[in-house]
């Protein structure tokens, strides 16, 4: 037995390295292709529960399909007019922020700083003037890569004809491409192989399904709970935050500091109003951590935030917008090799 599972974290290791190295090399061309691939991961249920009723596979394929491109281009078109709109409106709006800040802010932060030494004070700017250069250099080089890669128009393109061509094919041939995968798979090794592929599906598709249900259901609270409260560009900022929920902490943090800074400049001082403002998210962050995430996404993923949150960034400084389409099943695959190892090292003779 130790030979054979030693066999079996080899193998998931080589097959892991060289995963990683095809990325790598293609990673020019892939984008499309993986998000249609990620998109037949995510409706395979639904074909196969029409398959169960006589509903041929490939009906059952451009159904489901057909189905996922009308909802989601009825929300792009539902929602994009709005977002473009606020968008527009709050760059435009963004001098006259500025101007508020700085006559009702600025004064009450030089006399804050005047508690300090001169010293302390110089200190203090120093350390501020490098951090917002180096976060305005961060935002100028993110949009400068996302429009130089993710949306320019060639990848546009693809990504709208090749996604949903390659979305189709794969939940056509699921099973025949599921039946080829399980006829390489060493016969002497076949079990305990099969065991960590199926630990991997479910801890991938409980993730992807369940937090994109979280995404969607906290993106509707805090729109709505913005914008019920009255804060210009409420609805934009809950839909980004809703979509950002995706990486732990991220969409919280930001639709807290955004909508914070949109209240005290709205409401100028009116602490009560900035206080239900930060009201919703903070109702919001409770139904995610006590409600939405136990019972959609559920402790059976066994994916710790920490540990999506590294896997998303070194995703994204490795391989960019392509890396994070892949962080999140990379960490379900090497999640499930690390608690492979660790069961296998606490039964081994080494650690008796």
């Amino acid at each position: 037995m130790p030979a054979v599972n030693n066999f079996a974290l080899r193998f998931w290791l080589i097959l892991l390295a060289v995963l990683i190295a095809v990325l790598w090399l293609f990673k020019p061309v892939l984008l499309p292709f993986l998000a249609g691939l990620a998109i037949a991961y995510f409706l395979e249920p639904l074909v196969t529960k029409l398959e169960k009723r006589k509903v041929p596979r490939w009906a059952g394929a451009l159904i489901v399909l057909s189905c996922f491109i009308l909802i989601v281009v009825t929300i792009v078109l539902l929602v994009w007019p709005l977002l473009n709109s606020q968008i527009g409106a709050l760059i435009n709006a963004l001098p006259e922020y500025a101007n508020k800040v700085r006559e009702h802010y600025v004064p009450w932060a030089q006399d804050w700083l005047a508690r300090f030494s001169p010293e302390d004070v110089e200190r203090i700017r120093d350390a501020a003037t490098q951090s917002a250069g180096d976060a305005a250099g961060w935002v100028s080089n993110t949009i400068k890569n996302i429009v130089n890669s993710s949306f320019a128009f060639i990848d546009a393109v693809a990504l709208s004809i090749l996604t949903p061509v390659t979305a189709f094919h794969v939940l056509r041939d699921w099973k025949k491409l599921t039946k080829t995968v399980d006829q390489l798979i060493p016969r002497k090794h076949y079990e305990i192989v099969r065991e960590q592929m199926h630990e991997i599906d479910t801890t991938l598709s409980g993730f992807v399904r369940g937090q994109a249900m979280v995404c969607l259901i906290l993106g509707v609270v805090y729109s709505t709970g913005l914008a019920l409260n009255g804060v210009k560009y409420g609805a934009t900022v809950g839909i980004i935050a809703g979509v950002l929920t995706i990486i732990p902490y991220v969409g919280t943090v930001f639709g807290w500091a955004t909508s914070f800074i949109l209240a005290c400049v709205q409401f100028d001082g009116d602490w009560l109003r900035i206080g239900m403002v930060m009201a919703v998210f903070a109702v919001g962050h409770f139904f995610e951590a006590y409600i939405l995430t136990p019972r959609l996404v559920g402790h059976r993923v066994n994916l710790h935030p920490i540990w999506i949150l590294f896997a998303l960034i070194a995703g994204l400084k490795l391989l960019g917008f392509m890396g994070v389409l892949i962080a999140v099943p990379t960490a379900a695959v090497v999640g499930v090799l690390i608690r492979f190892a660790v069961r296998e090292y606490r039964s081994s003779t080494l650690y008796k």
